[in-house]
């Protein structure tokens, strides 16, 4: 009698299976919407995110997938706790997981109305954190545009300057800034280290690795690519001070201070952007004021060439990030301002933005004081030593 029962029990399981294919899910192999990843504070935990319908929803991704794994129709797959384990494991099958819980809340109507879940949050309710907490490294290209590589200059030095950087490009300068410390998030202040009163703003496509590779031919750089962000490398060019070794450029101190890594808001997985050298369109804008746009046709290296070139000197791990430089609109080439300062001034806002990607929106703030007990062996204030004009 027991026997009996199981086997019709089987028997009837097996009929309404193939009598119902559509109640059997197969790993989703592309995705109905596109979305962005990013690490978001939620109740007060670093949590991995997806970014969706205009920037404006949040969804808890491991928890939108415990959700989806309560339906007997999905396997049971854990999500990664940090953005690195997202990015490392992204083209080894996870992507796909996404699109199937991307398809799900789509397809259930779980964004909107009276079928939205706890699990997913307006983007003005959470804390934006930069997405990667943190890199193995930060690369950064320098003097990357031709408008950045003659600032000030007028039309004729221009033009003079352009056809020799075309006839001459040489190889990349990459230059390495701190992770932890210096990469803070969307809304976070950048602080102006105490006494450093020449801080200077650039705005730069972030490219993220998402596989380990050495030696990588611009032909295939793509390939080794997760995504892009917006972000911002904030320069210090009050230079070193006189006396002891070293002359010239202090990439240590133009460079390495905290807040000078605005990251974010989120990544734009590749599938989702497009080709960079052709869509890239970069601005910033201080206080109103537009003061860099570029597109990427400007840039001296393109990103291919740029990911080889860093590959040929040090393996890339998945969710190091690569900085393709900035354009005009710094240094000699500043656009004037309503405060009149050629730098930063405290209180001032900056935004840099990336068409495609979003918005990084950061406070200017100074340092005000440094412990009593320092020995002087510290950087001292630009004033001591630079006269100002």
């Amino acid at each position: 009698m027991i026997r009996k029962s199981l086997f019709s029990l089987t028997f009837a399981a097996t009929l309404a299976i193939f009598a119902s294919p559509v109640d059997v899910s197969a790993q989703a192999m592309e995705s109905v919407e596109p979305y962005k990843v990013g690490t978001f504070a939620i109740n007060d935990l670093p949590t991995v995110g997806l970014v969706m319908r205009n920037d404006q929803l949040i969804v808890d991704l491991a928890a939108a997938n415990r959700a989806m794994e309560l339906l007997p129709q999905y396997s049971q797959i854990s999500m990664p706790k940090d953005m690195l384990g997202l990015i490392e494991q992204y083209e080894y099958g996870l992507k796909y997981r996404i699109y199937e819980v991307v398809n799900w809340l789509v397809e259930e109507n779980l964004l909107s109305g009276s079928g939205q879940r706890s699990f997913v949050h307006p983007v003005s309710s959470v804390d934006i954190m930069a997405p990667i907490q943190y890199p193995s490294k930060l690369m950064n290209a320098a003097v990357n545009f031709y408008t950045h590589a003659c600032e000030g200059c007028n039309d004729d030095e221009f033009q003079a300057r352009l056809r020799q950087r075309k006839e001459n490009r040489g190889v990349p300068y990459l230059f390495l800034k701190p992770t932890r410390g210096a990469i803070i998030g969307d809304g976070d202040d950048i602080i102006m280290p105490f006494g450093r009163d020449r801080i200077e703003w650039e705005v730069e496509m972030a490219i993220v690795f998402g596989r380990t590779g050495k030696y990588i031919s611009s032909s295939r750089a793509y390939d080794y690519v997760f995504g892009y962000m917006v972000a911002m490398d904030i320069s210090d060019r009050g230079g070193r001070p006189p006396g002891g070794y070293g002359s010239g450029s202090d990439w240590f101190v133009g460079k390495g201070h905290d807040t000078f890594a605005p990251h974010g808001p989120w990544i734009v997985p590749k599938e989702f952007y497009g080709d960079p050298m052709e869509r890239l369109h970069q601005t910033l804008v201080i206080d109103g004021v537009t003061v860099q746009e570029a597109r990427a046709g400007d840039m001296i290296h393109n990103i291919p060439e740029l990911i080889e070139y860093a590959s040929s000197l040090i393996t890339v791990f998945p969710g190091d990030v690569m900085q393709s430089g900035t354009s005009g609109g710094t240094g000699a080439g500043r656009v004037e301002r309503a405060s009149g300062s050629g730098y930063l001034i405290d209180g001032e806002v900056i935004s840099a933005s990336i068409e495609g990607i979003g918005t990084l929106t950061h406070t200017v703030r100074i340092e005000n004081s440094i412990p009593d007990d320092l020995s002087g062996a510290q950087l001292p204030p630009v004033r001591s030593y630079r006269p100002d004009p």
